[in-house]
């Protein structure tokens, strides 16, 4: 099974959980820097691994007006900036690859979102800057078919494979946990993304909709199933978040979740 190490977080077998977590776009005021501290410190209370988490571009967004961020140059720095106050690894998502290289100096996780998961020329770009790369699983593929987005990550230092639901037909996402083990049979660490797995697909008037509620029920399930890692978005208020306010968690309730996934981690690890 392959290893991913991102300062001093190591990712796999016998390691501890690991959350990736902020807000899911980068915000002024020192929004993710604020959230990101407030997780971390979680985390090491509860033994747990934590990697920042917050995207300087949302390029796939419901509507043309729709927040974007602050973009490449002002918000790789911000993520640099996050990485060095909080000494943690920082991860965030690319969408082209010419993006990749700048990103790749920056952060220490590249993430693929899960519409461009097949799109060879970013996973080989993601895969030339030396960094490790997690891919979310398209929500269009079967966990069998990410067999051939690893064989375009040959070159990748380590990668990691994301579920994040798939399309049922009802403005519905549905998780099929079979499928985490069967990614983890290719020899990667798999990683549960819990808030988007949350998400209803054409359900909200220009935005994203979501059942946050069932995030604490999916986070437990998903630890139960022995994945490496979670993918949870918070923020400090959702109904003002600039992007997927329907499906990020509370961070005053991350506190609860995370304690919930720390005993049953620690559960099965004996």
């Amino acid at each position: 099974m392959q290893i991913i190490d991102l300062n001093r977080v190591s990712i796999g077998p016998n390691a501890p959980l690991t959350i990736i977590s902020g807000p899911c776009v980068l915000e002024p005021n020192d929004l993710a820097l604020r959230t990101c501290e407030s997780v971390q410190s979680i985390c090491q209370q509860l033994g747990l691994q934590f990697i920042a988490k917050a995207s300087f571009d949302k390029a796939n967004r419901s509507s043309l007006g729709s927040n974007r961020g602050p973009g490449i140059d002002a918000g790789l720095g911000e993520l640099q900036r996050i990485g060095r106050t909080l000494d943690c690894p920082v991860t965030t998502d690319v969408h082209l690859p010419e993006q990749c290289k700048a990103a790749g100096e920056a952060v220490d996780l590249l993430q693929i979102p899960a519409f461009l998961c097949r799109q060879t020329d970013l996973l080989q770009a993601a895969a030339a800057t030396g960094r490790a790369v997690n891919v979310k699983k398209g929500q269009f593929m079967s966990p069998g078919e990410m067999s051939g987005v690893i064989g375009k990550l040959q070159d990748a230092r380590a990668t990691m494979l994301t579920e994040r639901g798939t399309f049922f037909g009802y403005n519905r996402l549905v998780n099929d946990f079979t499928g985490l083990a069967e990614m983890r049979d290719f020899g990667v660490p798999v990683c549960f993304d819990v808030t988007h797995s949350t998400q209803r697909p054409g359900a909200g008037a220009g935005v994203t909709a979501g059942r946050p509620e069932m995030a604490p029920l999916l986070a437990r399930s998903a630890v139960a199933a022995g994945v490496d890692a979670l993918f949870i978005e918070c923020h400090p208020n959702p109904d003002q978040a600039a992007s997927d306010g329907a499906t990020v968690q509370p961070l005053e309730r991350m506190s609860d979740i995370l304690t919930d996934c720390a005993r049953i981690s620690e559960a099965l690890r004996g």
